[in-house]
């Protein structure tokens, strides 16, 4: 009796101390997400060990019907799955074996916020981790109205924004960025999305009058030019909608940007062509389901992996990447590539030292810096993702550093027109030019139009 307590004592310390060789980790702070993007819920076991042959459960504690996505046995085994999740929820097979659990959620809804539970079990360890997600939508951009004159011979101005999750900052600005008194404000929450209305009172003075709605690190604007011609036709017109008045505004603007387009655009390419370099896509560095061409001038996808191509550390494994031969570490270099008939591209610039394997955020925290076509949309990416209005697509796009200054720039080249800049960055090690296809695991981008370096000028 004695001997079988001694054994069961020392087989219980053993399995106790395997397990505690092994933990497994989320994330301790909310993962952020963007009603209609995709997200990234983490979970991994530290230190890596393979989890393919063991349970992956993710579950939304407190529900009573709680399963968001179940592997076992080798194979997703999804049919107790809550119906919202369905077809929304994968795990990267191939990062099983490193001990990654991560679960892709796509197209992020408002109800998808909260506590998410990541279970993992071996016949000998088991471990849990809770991971806490945050949704936010982004609304339409604000909309000013006038509605009319007060005894005192003010304008009176509504701004009013639907569709925010949660609820946002609307706030009023003068000419200066100084914050104006709302004098009536209204919060109204339709289902899972909130509006918001605030209006005051605008005078000749105030000249321009901004209207702005905040979450987080969205922002949409909207600025309303308040002349003496406003005021003489309001006094006979005061209840004519503003809307009117503004596309008057706008046109005129939008005129004198074409008149000043035309002057000076060959200006501009030729200012930015003063520094162009000679780049030469490095093969050794390309996704191995990418074509590089000899002259290392274009790029496509072969949606096949390539020969020779496994086991190299520097080539990209998961985006459909590649990276310029040359780094560069001073002054100012500029490129072009052609993207005409792609219909997903990543264009710009990473540091020598960025990450080249496995999912990552491209954005400037993990050394890239770019802008991108996906989804039929344009993207930045700083902290979070900032949606470019884009009035055509680009068939040629332009990428401009200034090392010293920290500015990394892209142009519409057919019109100059100025996509997006990333400011006050800094950089302490060589920058190389990026081009990437997309994402390889989830969103195959099986366009074979190549993206090519440009040196036709």
């Amino acid at each position: 009796m004695k001997l079988l307590c001694l054994t069961l004592l020392l087989v219980s310390g053993i399995t106790d101390s395997r397990s505690e060789q092994y933990k497994l980790v989320g994330s301790a702070d909310p993962v952020f997400a963007v009603a209609g993007e995709d997200v990234i819920l983490p979970c991994s076991v530290k230190p890596n060990i393979s989890v393919v042959d063991m349970r992956v459960e993710w579950f939304r504690p407190g529900l009573k019907n709680s399963l968001v996505h179940f592997y076992e046995d080798h194979e997703d085994r999804n049919t107790d799955q809550i119906e919202s999740y369905r077809g929304r929820t994968k795990l990267i097979h191939q990062e099983l074996q490193r001990g990654d659990a991560s679960l892709k959620l796509s197209s992020v809804r408002v109800s998808d916020e909260g506590r998410y539970k990541c279970f993992i079990q071996s016949k000998a360890w088991y471990d849990d981790t809770t991971v806490n997600v945050r949704v936010e939508a982004v609304g339409g951009p604000p909309v000013i109205t006038v509605d009319g004159f007060d005894h005192s011979g003010g304008l009176h101005l509504q701004c009013e924004s639907e569709g925010w999750y949660p609820e946002p900052k609307l706030e009023w600005l003068d000419s200066e960025g100084v914050s104006l008194s709302s004098e009536t404000t209204e919060t109204h929450r339709n289902t899972d999305r909130f509006s918001v209305k605030h209006t005051i009172t605008g005078y000749e003075r105030d000249s321009k009058i901004h209207c702005s709605v905040k979450l987080r690190h969205h922002m949409l604007e909207t600025l309303i030019i308040i002349s003496k011609k406003m005021f003489i036709s309001w006094r006979n017109y005061w209840r004519t909608s503003v809307i009117m008045i503004s596309v008057a505004v706008v046109l005129s603007v939008f005129a004198g940007i074409i008149i000043a387009t035309f002057v000076n655009k060959t200006r501009v390419t030729t200012h930015l062509r003063r520094y162009t370099v000679n780049v030469i896509l490095d093969a050794d560095t390309a996704h191995p389901y990418l074509f590089t061409s000899d002259d290392g001038k274009q790029v496509r996808n072969g949606n096949k992996k390539q020969k020779g191509m496994d086991g190299q550390k520097d080539r990209f494994d998961y985006y459909l990447g590649a990276l310029g031969k040359d780094g560069f570490s001073s002054g100012c270099f500029y490129f072009e590539v052609q993207v005409k008939g792609q219909t997903e591209w990543y264009l710009g610039v990473t540091r020598e030292s960025a990450s080249r394997n496995g999912w990552i955020r491209l954005s400037p925290e993990n050394g890239y810096w770019t802008v991108t076509l996906r989804d039929g949309g344009y993207w930045a990416r700083e902290s979070s993702r900032v949606s470019l209005s884009l009035s055509v697509d680009p068939q040629r796009v332009g990428v401009f550093v200034d090392y010293e200054k920290g500015l990394v720039s892209f142009y519409d080249v057919e019109s100059m027109y100025h996509i997006y800049s990333y400011t006050d960055q800094s950089f302490d090690e060589k920058l190389y030019p990026f081009v990437c296809l997309g994402e390889g695991y989830y969103s195959w981008n099986t366009n074979s139009i190549p993206l090519i370096i440009c040196d036709d000028y």
